[in-house]
């Protein structure tokens, strides 16, 4: 099978089922999530946007739309200290977001790889998908792992197919912290300066989300149609002709 992969197929299959599995728990993230992050933050204090940070990136979609405006909030305007806390907090969600993001980034280039050379088929992702998104991540990796930092739900997801493709791992690292930096600290801003209105935040930013969504998941139907199409095209290729 023809490989169609321009380096930007493979991460929107993958963020596919973060995407669907962030919408099933929106609930949670209304209810019972909101209910205990304040609990969590007076437990853990700053250790605890590592730890949520972390976990947005890793395996869980718990926005850092809510994990960072809450610190903003909870960790700093709550506790009387100066809006240059503010910064401070940016650099902790960024650390947390990359311990997150290598530990996908891991999952990709120890599991994923060997998986989808095994089993890509069966998804429609050929050997030439894979061999392209590695040249992609290899000429482009540094500037898609900035900007996807700063882009809701792809944020998230990134990391995965970077690994997958092998992308240097200290250029990862490195893009991926100064990406995330600049997010965290402007989530964290907004969160100190809305105060107990800090669900505003993520209130105000979904209705940003949902084009990105639609947009992910017509690229995904695309891409499967298109290789649907090639895989029938090479069968009736490759069908005996009869004999005059």
């Amino acid at each position: 099978m023809q490989g169609v992969f321009t380096g930007v197929n493979l991460p929107l299959q993958l963020e596919s089922f973060q995407i669907i599995a962030a919408l099933g728990i929106f609930d949670f993230i209304d209810g019972p999530f909101l209910d205990s992050a304040g609990w969590f933050y007076d437990k853990t204090g700053w250790f605890g946007i590592i730890i949520l940070m972390a976990l947005e990136n890793a395996v869980a979609p718990l926005p850092s739309e809510v994990v960072m405006p809450m610190a903003g909030w909870k960790l700093i305007l709550e506790e009387g200290l100066s809006v240059w806390f503010v910064i401070l907090a940016g650099f902790v969600g960024a650390f947390g977001n990359l311990v997150g993001s290598l530990i996908a980034y891991w999952v990709g280039m120890k599991g994923g790889r060997p998986f989808l050379n095994r089993y890509g088929k069966y998804v429609l992702i050929s050997k030439s998908d894979l061999d392209r998104g590695d040249k992609f991540f290899e000429k482009h990796g540094e500037l898609t792992v900035f900007v996807a930092r700063l882009i809701p739900l792809i944020r998230g997801v990134i990391s995965f197919p970077a690994g997958v493709a092998g992308m240097n791992l200290w250029k990862f690292s490195i893009y991926s912290f100064i990406g995330a930096l600049p997010w965290s600290i402007g989530l964290a801003w907004a969160g100190y300066k809305l105060g107990e209105r800090w669900e505003d935040v993520a209130e105000n930013l979904a209705p940003y989300e949902l084009p990105i969504i639609g947009i992910v998941l017509l690229a995904i139907a695309w891409f499967v149609w298109h290789q649907v199409r090639e895989l029938r095209s090479e069968s009736a290729q490759s069908e005996p002709t009869g004999s005059d």
